[in-house]
């Protein structure tokens, strides 16, 4: 068994050096050592629908840091509980938290934050939100316009209404004849959509024609939430974008048979100008350039004929043809009680309640 953390708290080294605080403490805290550092997770009691808050202290210098915080923060319900996943990410558990809300990974350590830590020259940390269970991976689909992805994804969403499911994207555009907010797009402000960019929330965002566009982290986490596999149409530069994010996800790319049978796929939609064509055509060799970067994709899939382009994707996302049922998380819905532990064992986190132990992946996302 792995060693029981205390549900305040817990100091993960031989030598914790004594810790000042700079005020007194008016709520939840818990304090984590990983390397030269001491991670102070705090939310304000009997305060609703505050978030909570990070400080770091720099055990060298003897200082406290105010980090930029990265990605949308959870909200502090009747207190929480921590744990060190990996020199990486530390687990935050809220109580009395549905399991859709209950589990946080604060990232301190992880490719994303050390990236984002070189580029401003500040302590840097991430909030990203975990499920229950072994939930299927998001898919991420992209190739250049005429190669047929749109009426791939259409099939699979026919055929498996339950199963899959879009993210809303965001945009700054006006909303166009018959365009529901929420529905087609998130209509939303430029300096708001800005400010979220700027602050991680985005897992890829682009700007098009003077507006912007994007997909943001909350709109993928609401199709996990309803229990739905999510999928992001998106194109090669997004894709990359969100291979640089916390986000794990199947990435496929859809290639045309031919270059030459890209352009006549193009030609026979008849809905566009010999300059857009072009410009699609322009566009179109350097995403197939893109796409040979290595590490991006992991698969690739030949559009020659549909349906056997069909019949492989579904076998990359190991989908029986029998099996129609929705996608269920591995773990049923239940509420966090206020008195519990947690652990870890090997690369599960075991989450003591009473007589009951539930467990989760700490690599689940």
């Amino acid at each position: 068994m792995g060693e029981e953390v205390p549900e305040f708290g817990f100091c993960n080294t031989e030598n914790c050096p004594p810790v000042v605080l700079d005020s007194e403490p008016q709520g939840y805290e818990t304090l984590t050592i990983i390397g030269d550092k001491v991670y102070l997770v705090c939310g304000s009691e009997g305060i609703p629908n505050m978030s909570i808050n990070i400080k770091v202290l720099d055990k060298q210098t003897g200082k406290w840091l105010e980090p930029v915080v990265f990605g949308a923060k959870p909200v502090a319900s009747e207190g929480f509980s921590s744990i060190i996943l990996d020199s990486e990410r530390v687990l935050i558990l809220l109580r009395e938290s549905s399991t859709d809300n209950s589990i946080w990974f604060l990232e301190v350590d992880t490719p994303f934050v050390k990236q984002k830590r070189k580029q401003l020259g500040i302590e840097v940390v991430a909030w990203s939100k975990g499920l229950i269970g072994y939930g299927s991976k998001p898919i991420v689909i992209s190739g250049p316009s005429g190669v047929g992805k749109g009426t791939l994804i259409a099939k699979l969403m026919k055929e498996f209404p339950s199963t899959f499911g879009f993210s809303v994207s965001h945009t700054t555009r006006v909303p166009r004849d018959k365009e529901m907010n929420g529905v087609h797009y998130h209509f939303t402000e430029r300096n708001k959509m800005e400010k979220d960019i700027q602050d991680a929330k985005f897992l890829e965002s682009a700007l098009v024609h003077g507006n912007l566009y994007g997909t943001s982290i909350e709109a993928v986490e609401a199709v996990s939430d309803a229990g739905k596999r999510c999928i992001l149409d998106i194109d090669v530069q997004g894709a990359r974008s969100v291979r640089a994010s916390p986000l794990e996800a199947i990435f496929i790319f859809v290639c045309p048979p031919s270059f030459e049978e890209l352009e006549l796929r193009l030609r026979a939609r008849g809905t566009e100008t010999e300059e857009q064509i072009q410009k699609r055509l322009r566009n179109a060799r350097e995403e197939l350039e893109q796409a040979k970067t290595a590490g991006l994709f992991d698969h690739m899939l030949v559009n020659d004929k549909l349906e056997s382009c069909y019949q492989n994707l579904k076998k990359i996302l190991l989908l029986d043809e029998n099996d129609k049922s929705p996608y269920q998380p591995s773990m049923k819905s239940f509420i966090v009680p206020f008195s519990h532990s947690i652990s870890k064992v090997d690369q599960k986190v075991l989450i003591h309640c009473g007589t009951n132990e539930l467990s989760a992946s700490p690599s689940t996302k």
